[in-house]
């Protein structure tokens, strides 16, 4: 039988010929990545361990993104752990304030990850990479700690589904819509620790950001991974990004997938996602009259440069709505350059948003955009549970770029086309 590209991949870093799903396998790694939260547990149990230093410095990287700038004395010791670890051990991969951004976006962005790595990450979102054809996987403190002092994991070979793409998205239907679509017709846990591979016609009709954003959601429908087949739109992404050469793994013809979901993505609608799981999905047709407080256009999900620009296009020339509060996160620093330099920051100031550095704050009702009891807000987040972003009486709904930016002008969720026309 032959191989997903899972598969392939975790066959070639455990150094076998071949591995079928539910096996148990012991493969090196070419990323173990921590952020300002996780991280400092993991290097308390790398010390307990007796190490004295990483097993390949290039190798480990740490992204202060959840607290940064620090919110608080716990925040900042937390940064404090992992800076003076870095500092220590002179790990060159060390994103701190002032050139930080959220992990997720900042990784693919500085080229630290290519097609065919693998990668493991103590944050869930770590699935984000398969948009580039690796293996990337959440994983706990500890396992980050070991994977930190032996360049090694343990994983179990997941199953498969596999999702073919056909046709174009409308207008004002993103990357966003499609995975929310997806997690609404299988749910939460209609993935439980299996790879979503993504492969069809319609592939190259998605950009690397709405790639990387169906790939950050992967967990929400409770996968292990989502991985997209490489093809030219990831190439010519690498070759702007990365120094590394990519290794590209193909699923075998015969490749065992326990389904197969075809989606014609013309037919795709504006999607959100309704309290209190992602899975609670209505298109944009089917909200009703749902009047919001908050608008949050940001996060590793829709922080990128296409995620603004898609915003910007709503926002621009017009005013927020009244009473509402509209916070925009570009997810790294070059990102936010990008958006001055577009002059989305302007556009985005003068409508009565805030754009704040990047940060991964109101997403994990961190700081930043906290919700008091009976509020509600759109956000281009990527979770939707109880007390998500804030009280446990308020509500969150997920919605892509374009509909937080339309929502953000009438002050209740709204369609792109309610506003433009």
């Amino acid at each position: 039988m032959g191989m997903t590209m899972t598969q392939k991949i975790l066959a070639a870093h455990a150094g076998l010929d071949s591995v079928s799903a539910g096996q148990l396998v012991l493969v090196d790694l070419d990323r173990v990545l921590g952020n300002d939260v996780t991280s400092p547990v993991a290097i308390r149990e790398f010390n307990k361990m007796g190490k004295d230093d990483v097993f390949d410095k290039e190798k480990v990287i740490m992204v202060m993104d959840h607290f940064v700038p620090n919110k608080d004395i716990k925040a900042a010791i937390q940064a404090k752990t992992c800076r003076d670890f870095c500092n220590e051990l002179d790990i060159p991969n060390f994103y701190d304030a002032g050139k930080m951004g959220i992990e997720h976006a900042l990784l693919p962005e500085q080229g630290l990850v290519v097609p065919g790595d693998l990668v493991i990450g103590a944050d869930s979102h770590t699935c984000t990479y398969g948009a580039l054809g690796a293996f990337s996987t959440g994983v706990g403190s500890t396992d980050m700690a070991c994977g930190m002092a032996t360049g090694k994991a343990w994983l179990k070979v997941p199953s498969a589904i596999r999702f073919v793409l056909t046709g174009e998205m409308p207008k004002y239907v993103s990357g966003k819509d499609l995975i929310l679509h997806i997690i609404g017709m299988i749910g939460v846990d209609g993935a439980l620790y299996k790879s979503m591979e993504f492969t069809g016609p319609g592939l190259k009709n998605l950009s690397m950001d709405d790639r990387l954003t169906i790939a950050n959601m992967a967990i929400e429908a409770g996968a292990k991974n989502g991985i997209f087949e490489v093809d030219d739109v990831t190439l010519a992404y690498e070759k702007e990004h990365a120094d590394r050469q990519p290794v590209i793994f193909k699923a075998d013809e015969d490749a065992e997938y326990e389904k197969t979901i075809e989606i014609d993505l013309s037919q795709l609608k504006s999607t959100v996602s309704f309290p209190h799981l992602p899975e609670n999905t209505k298109t944009i047709d089917e909200c009703g009259d749902v009047k919001i407080d908050q608008v949050v256009i940001g996060s590793c999900t829709n922080g990128r440069f296409q995620d603004m620009k898609e915003a910007d296009e709503i926002i621009r020339g017009h005013k927020v709505a009244d009473g509402l509060r509209v916070i925009v996160i570009p997810a790294t620093q070059e990102i936010y350059l990008q958006c001055l330099e577009a002059g989305f920051i302007r556009d985005f100031i003068e409508a009565g948003c805030v754009v704040s550095t990047p940060t991964c704050g109101p997403c994990l009702g961190g700081y930043m955009g906290i919700l008091a009891a009976g509020e509600r807000a759109v956000t281009t987040t990527n979770r939707n549970f109880v007390g998500r972003m804030g009280d446990p009486k308020s509500e969150v709904y997920l919605a892509s770029p374009a509909v937080a930016a339309a929502s953000a002008l009438t002050g209740k969720i709204s369609s792109p086309e309610e506003v433009v026309g």
